[in-house]
């Protein structure tokens, strides 16, 4: 397996896994929140597809434009909004969440080896080091945020997927 193979392995298994929490909730159920102070499922989508098309963004990579306002739709400061009317519908998170998606894909298959191991931006050398590192953390950030899409999964009494 090459380095390419392992991590469009990590973004594909971190896809399936977030589309299993997602894919029974409705629009009302991504406004949950399960407790105070955590991020409901709306806005850690937009942010998720916000993050995928900054990180990458920028480290010079080409992504697919997200949707006019969108980006400012999840911000730190929206994340605390609970008006369900400043958020985007499940079916256009997930359409922009795919979009970003198959734009990373394309551009790291393109990518040369000497293009992933080129230094990250210094604003993001906390978490990733390198380019390959920041197509890496893409994968891991879907998994870090769908440890709360399932405490919102039991309060809705939806059944266990994974």
């Amino acid at each position: 397996m090459t380095g390419k193979e392992a991590i469009k392995n990590t973004i594909s298994n971190a896809q399936e896994i977030m589309m299993a929490y997602v894919g029974d909730l409705t629009d009302a159920d991504l406004m949950v929140r399960p407790v105070a102070g955590v991020n409901h499922i709306a806005w850690q989508l937009g942010h998720l597809a916000v993050a995928e098309n900054q990180m990458l963004s920028g480290a010079g990579v080409t992504m697919p434009a997200l949707p006019d306002g969108f980006a400012e739709a999840y911000t730190k400061e929206t994340s605390t909004s609970d008006d369900q009317a400043k958020f985007h519908k499940k079916q256009e998170l997930l359409a922009a969440i795919q979009t970003q998606r198959e734009g990373t894909i394309a551009a790291m298959e393109s990518a040369t080896d000497d293009d992933l191991s080129k230094l990250a931006p210094e604003a993001m050398q906390a978490y990733a080091k390198t380019v390959g590192e920041i197509y890496n953390m893409i994968g891991i950030h879907i998994l870090m945020h769908l440890g709360q899409f399932v405490p919102v999964r039991r309060t809705q009494n939806k059944p266990i997927t994974i």
